[in-house]
């Protein structure tokens, strides 16, 4: 493999002679694999680091997704060759006196490329790297249109030689394959941050949720689901199956989920379907809502969700909500927001005035207060502009 500035020199081996093409092939292979592995790594690019300290013979590989500042300690993913006191050291002080910054893009340098002779006399090389034993180090900036800034380093030790023009060159060769995976594990570390906020709001409104594959294979079930269904009470889970404990429920649920699961060009509008459910215990019928997920354009996994179950047990716990946000929210004093709920969780005046431990007539004085702040002038209204507020999901 021939780079602009040097040739790049990879070990290889099983049997196939230095110059064998497929052997350096295969090497390549090997650094493509892990980096592109790397963001579904814990730590992410783990493998990649560790193949780079044993190729380039390093003391240490590093790789700062996020530079340390002043306000932050940022975020460092090193080979566990270097202490945690180190690495605190540097992200707590010496990130601040660090020259070796501003590399130009897509350039591999070492600190005498960038800076000259004067490394050796910073306070970094002299307090910090030295007693760590590094003599010499290569590395390279990142910097996207989408405002990523990372940090690839690699360091030797002092009884190690300079790193070479091919050593450089290796480094310059996985630089764009190492920037492209970093855009990907933004990407999808963002996606992961949308799943648990929304996951985050379902579970809060007391939903339950089912996602099923385009074959009825149950993908996912979040926490209030399983709750219902454990409870066995008129609808239970076998398999990646729904069971019913009247049978034309099941019927019924079964043809809705085949409609919903039914292919669909994806221009097709959403199938919404809904059912009630029995339950052999008395308490209120389980709402039951099938709703189909529109298909994408370009599908290429049987694991993407086509249909999604929602339960809601009416009789469920109610979720907690905060005093201080209905406080805040609407500009209640402590005593008039923990009435306000108390109704809002079905309680009379006169309940909540003993839950709240008031008289019956300051919780009329109390009441009319919150009329007079939430700018209605009955009951039942205060408790629906109460539950359709952000309250529940706050």
């Amino acid at each position: 493999m021939v780079s602009t500035a040097a040739t790049v020199t990879l070990p290889h081996g099983g049997g196939h002679g230095p110059d064998d093409p497929l052997a350096e092939i295969a090497a390549l292979d090997r650094y493509f694999n892990s980096i592109y592995d790397g963001p579904s790594e814990s730590p992410p690019w783990r493998s990649a680091l560790h193949l780079l300290l044993d190729t380039l013979q390093a003391k240490h590989v590093t790789l700062i997704l996020r530079p340390p500042t002043s306000e932050s300690e940022g975020v460092m993913v090193n080979t566990d060759t270097v202490a945690a006191d180190a690495t605190e050291s540097y992200k707590t002080r010496f990130f601040a006196l660090d020259p070796f910054v501003g590399i130009p893009e897509n350039e591999v340098l070492t600190p005498l490329d960038l800076v000259g002779e004067r490394w050796t006399q910073t306070a970094l090389y002299r307090e910090y790297l030295r007693p760590l034993d590094v003599e010499h180090l290569v590395g390279a900036d990142i910097h996207t249109a989408d405002g990523i800034e990372c940090r690839f380093r690699v360091a030797r030790a002092r009884d190690m030689p300079a790193f070479s023009a091919s050593d450089k060159a290796l480094c310059r060769l996985l630089l764009p394959h190492l920037r492209r995976s970093i855009q990907l594990h933004a990407r999808l570390d963002g996606l992961e941050c949308e799943r648990q906020l929304f996951a985050g709001v379902v579970e809060s409104m007391q939903l339950g949720v089912l996602s099923y594959a385009r074959d009825g294979t149950l993908i996912e079930s979040n926490e209030e689901a399983r709750r219902i269904l454990d409870a066995r009470d008129g609808i239970r889970l076998s398999g990646s199956m729904l069971c019913f404990e009247r049978r034309s429920e099941g019927r019924e649920f079964r043809r809705m989920l085949r409609d919903a699961l039914a292919d669909a060009p994806p221009s097709t509008p959403a199938l919404v379907d809904a059912m009630s459910v029995a339950r052999p215990s008395g308490r209120s019928p389980l709402g039951l809502v099938v709703r189909r997920i529109q298909a994408a354009p370009w599908p290429y996994t049987q694991r993407r969700p086509a249909g999604v179950v929602y339960l809601r047990d009416p009789e469920g716990t109610a979720p907690r909500v905060s005093l201080d946000v209905v406080q805040r929210l609407f500009g209640l004093t402590r005593m008039e927001a923990g009435l306000a709920l108390a109704l809002a969780d079905g309680l009379s005046l006169e309940e909540a005035a003993e839950h709240l431990g008031i008289r019956k007539n300051t919780a009329r004085t109390y009441l009319r207060f919150i009329f007079c702040k939430t700018g209605v002038t009955r009951q039942t209204l205060l408790i629906r502009k109460l539950l359709n507020s952000v309250v529940s999901i706050a």
